[in-house]
């Protein structure tokens, strides 16, 4: 499985934004709506085997919410950001009243969370680990297998206090390389190394002469 957590600082918590400022008043909304496309998007499919944990945090109030969506389950996700976002915004609306988890659409939870609590949840899955500029290659990563579970932030650097809480779980910090990239970049970063590492352990594989039998 792979396993995202975006940290988004900014995005109006309440929904209240509009479509036609994703980059400005809706807290670079525009860029979360790419992390999401990048994601789980193929050229004729989606990821079935990611799944994308948002925390919205802005303040003031309503309370920081969680966006969870599952590729398993995922339906009506375009490609496009002006859809995604507007996919995001009116779970965040349909939230706001409740307060539990709620499916707003399929594959797609949302409800309200301590942030805390969610980024430390996060942190205990297996192989975790935080994007930072400053880190270990990931290429040097070993034991992961085909996933992972990576905590990356929106365009908004972590405030101190969060930088805090990610540094007091011993997660290793992992780097992309020495070029500051957008965080829906290191996604797409992230699926080509696992992808790759997926098919070399498949070429890998001893071929089953019986399976290759025909008739």
């Amino acid at each position: 499985m792979r396993r995202i957590l975006l940290l988004a600082h900014r995005v109006p918590v309440s929904g209240a934004f509009t479509l036609n400022d994703l980059a400005g008043g809706a807290g670079r909304m525009d860029e979360v709506a790419r992390v999401v496309s990048t994601a789980f998007t193929l050229s004729n499919d989606l990821r079935r085997d990611t799944e994308l944990t948002i925390l919205f945090e802005a303040e003031p109030p309503p309370a920081a919410r969680r966006i969870r969506l599952s590729g398993a389950n995922l339906r009506h996700l375009n490609p496009d950001e002006r859809s995604t976002a507007a996919l995001l915004k009116n779970a965040l609306v349909r939230s706001i009243p409740l307060e539990r988890d709620v499916e707003a659409s399929p594959g797609l939870i949302v409800g309200p969370v301590d942030p805390v609590e969610a980024l430390l949840e996060f942190a205990r899955e297996p192989g975790a680990f935080w994007l930072t500029e400053r880190g270990v290659p990931l290429r040097s990563l070993v034991g992961t297998g085909d996933g992972f579970s990576a905590i990356l932030s929106d365009p908004t650097d972590p405030p101190p206090e969060e930088l805090h809480r990610l540094e007091s779980t011993g997660i290793p910090r992992v780097s992309l390389g020495p070029i500051s990239l957008r965080s829906s970049q290191c996604v797409d970063v992230l699926h080509h190394e696992f992808d790759l590492r997926a098919a070399s352990r498949a070429a890998a594989r001893p071929r089953d002469p019986a399976a290759e039998l025909v008739g």
